[in-house]
């Protein structure tokens, strides 16, 4: 039953790691799960959804800093 979920906390990395485990959080999600994601201010490809809670926390970079580092 979905009362019978637990509670999950997830850390996600940048980037296509995050794109992975979003599907996971999604289904854990659908299956009971009280899921809470830390996700920092400045980042890609990090949207937010219904199917859990999104918590952010402070970087030092800016997002501009964050693209030049990756090219």
């Amino acid at each position: 039953a979905p009362s019978d979920g637990g509670k999950l906390l997830v850390v996600p990395m940048v980037g296509s790691h995050w794109l992975s485990l979003q599907k996971v959080v999604e289904k854990l999600s659908e299956r009971g799960h009280e899921v809470v994601v830390l996700m920092p201010e400045v980042s890609w490809q990090m949207k937010t959804t219904q199917a859990y809670t999104v918590k952010t926390h402070p970087v030092s970079l800016t997002l501009e800093e964050l693209d030049n580092g990756f090219r």
